[in-house]
């Protein structure tokens, strides 16, 4: 995939998460709860429940919410179980879409989706439609500002870094996905600033669209993006 096709992506999601504030606050409780209920309380165990604070931290999720989360999802008082669901489909121009779900009742999450698509030039697939056509891995971005290019570039690849990329003065820093934290902590010990990292998945192919469908396709995102049960919407679709 292209850098700046990623990059961009990367820039929209925060974006968006920025003008949704509230919504991403719910989406990210929702996450610190799932990874407790599923790996324990111990973010020193649970690299799931480590990103997802370190999530919530850099959404300026109050440290309150975040224990209180944590300590409701260990004694499950409320007897809430979020079931984790993905869903694959197409959007304007086929282009290919993968989400992650978060839900209480799985009856209105699917039927919202269906909307969301069948509203936006889009449909919802079986599983398995478009999986094939994302790969998982680790994402890491520095703003390089009076950074040495060349010394960060050779820094993350010692560390095991697979591609390195720069657009827009930052770098945009791709591992496997089980060696995020690893290159993540060699470049904050070698003394870089970390400005985000996660987990993801990304294309191995890309769709081009013409202006009217990438139009759609952006109004298909938002309204995918806009429903609390959805954690996050992966797609191939070239953006500008």
């Amino acid at each position: 995939m292209a850098g700046h096709s990623k990059w961009n992506n990367i820039k929209r999601r925060k974006e968006a998460q920025d003008s949704k504030r509230a919504k991403v606050f719910t989406k990210i409780t929702k996450e610190i709860f799932a990874s407790v209920r599923a790996g324990g309380d111990d973010p020193a165990t649970n690299l799931r429940l480590r990103l997802a604070i370190q999530k919530g931290k850099e959404a300026n999720l109050p440290s309150d919410n975040i224990e209180r989360t944590i300590k409701k999802a260990a004694g499950n008082q409320d007897g809430v179980t979020y079931e984790e669901i993905t869903y694959e489909g197409y959007g304007p121009g086929g282009a290919a879409i993968f989400i992650d779900v978060l839900t209480d009742n799985r009856n209105r999450t699917v039927a919202d989706l269906r909307y969301a698509f069948s509203r936006n030039g889009g449909n919802l697939g079986e599983a398995g439609s478009v999986s094939f056509l994302f790969e998982d891995a680790g994402i890491i971005v520095i703003h390089l500002g009076d950074l040495d290019e060349e010394e960060l570039m050779l820094e993350a690849i010692e560390a095991g870094a697979l591609e390195f990329e720069v657009e827009e003065h930052t770098a945009l820093i791709t591992t496997a996905y089980g060696d995020l934290q690893d290159v993540k902590k060699a470049l904050v010990d070698a003394g870089y600033t970390i400005e985000t990292s996660e987990l993801t998945k990304i294309p191995t192919v890309t769709t081009q669209l013409n202006p009217e469908q990438e139009e759609t396709m952006v109004k298909l995102i938002d309204k995918l993006e806009d429903n609390d049960d959805v954690q996050n919407v992966y797609h191939n679709a070239e953006l500008s």
